[in-house]
């Protein structure tokens, strides 16, 4: 019986399977939903709005998310007529799953024996990956062959030609103080965390994470009062479901990436032998910080309006592009001073 139980508990922590199942998909459904309901009932608090603070109040309002859950899981999905029939069912599915891919190859421990891939260029396979996911959504909008969606898929590759770039670079800031890409060995040369000693490069990454997953004040991909609901416009049920899910998904990937580069990772725990201390401990308390991380970032929603397309893009050419360099310069003077 004991023969049968670590058998299943090696297949279940094995890191790819664990990491891309348990942490990837469970994991970020999870935080998503977390992180719905917590942006409903902040920007209810602060904006107050009475209807969302105050509905089932000694369920906390969780009968709503129930709700919205069943009305997209049961609404009739529409394909139009003139659409990609293929590509328009595909385009969603494929980004939600891409969406969640680089958390199967960062490290949630320091314990080798549990590393998903080789460690020496992990940082790069995570950030190459990250770009992947945002090209589905463009196809998405082509796909709906609808003026509204394209427009939307339009205003997805400005995105993503302004943002993340200057994402990447952010987040690279430690390759370049710690002089390697290996992210086990950025996160235990943190003595101080890197948030500490670059805060630039974090404010840097943080705005343009954020804009990059289309979070406010930058929900500008599917502005519903310039172009309905963007490249989602045709979308029902389902369908539309995971287009609104795979940015949250992808926050939450950025999100581990960053808890990682910037807030030390695991520590202060130190991982020890065994699959409780040694894998899914530190692993919870990476998912733990990168949950308060899109807590934070859900907060804009409450407080800040919706950028316009010109402004967001102005914006970052002029200031979070010139922040990255001077974080990035930051960094490299950093590795010049031997500070990490």
């Amino acid at each position: 019986m004991a023969g049968i139980i670590d058998l299943i508990l090696s297949i279940i922590f094995y890191p790819p399977i664990y990491q891309l199942v348990l942490v990837g998909l469970t994991g970020s459904l999870v935080v998503v939903i977390f992180i719905i309901w917590f942006e409903r009932k902040a920007t209810a608090r602060v904006q107050r709005r009475l209807g969302p603070y105050h509905i089932a109040p000694r369920l906390a309002g969780l009968p709503q998310l129930v709700a919205d859950l069943i009305r997209y899981a049961f609404q009739e999905v529409i394909i139009p007529r003139t659409a990609d029939r293929e590509l328009f069912v595909l385009a969603p599915i494929v980004a939600t799953v891409l969406s969640i891919l680089p958390i199967a190859v960062v490290p949630l421990t320091s314990n080798p024996a549990y590393w998903p891939i080789p460690m020496d260029y992990s940082i790069l396979v995570a950030l190459a990956l990250t770009t992947v996911s945002p090209i589905f959504l463009i196809v998405a909008g082509w796909a709906s062959n609808n003026k509204f969606s394209i427009i939307g898929g339009v205003r997805e590759a400005f995105v993503i030609t302004a943002y993340e770039m200057i994402a990447i670079m952010s987040i690279l800031s430690a390759s370049a103080a710690v002089l390697t890409f290996n992210l086990v060995e950025i996160v235990e040369a943190q003595r101080i965390w890197y948030i500490l000693l670059n805060p630039i490069a974090f404010l840097a990454a943080f705005l343009s994470v954020l804009m990059a997953t289309s979070g406010f004040p930058f929900e500008i991909p599917e502005s519903e009062n310039e172009v309905v609901a963007g490249p989602f416009t045709e979308y029902s049920g389902l369908l539309y479901g995971l287009n609104m899910g795979a940015a949250y998904m992808k926050r939450f990937a950025f999100s581990i990436l960053m808890v990682l580069v910037f807030l030390g990772g695991w520590s202060p725990y130190t991982p020890g032998e065994g699959i409780l201390s040694g894998y899914l401990i530190p692993s919870l308390i990476v998912v733990a910080k990168a949950a308060i991380l899109m807590m934070i970032f859900s907060l804009t929603r409450s407080i800040y309006g919706r950028f316009r397309l010109d402004q967001a893009l102005e914006g970052a050419w002029r200031l979070v592009f010139p922040m990255a360099v001077l974080g990035f310069g930051l960094a490299l003077l950093e590795a010049y001073l031997g500070v990490m």
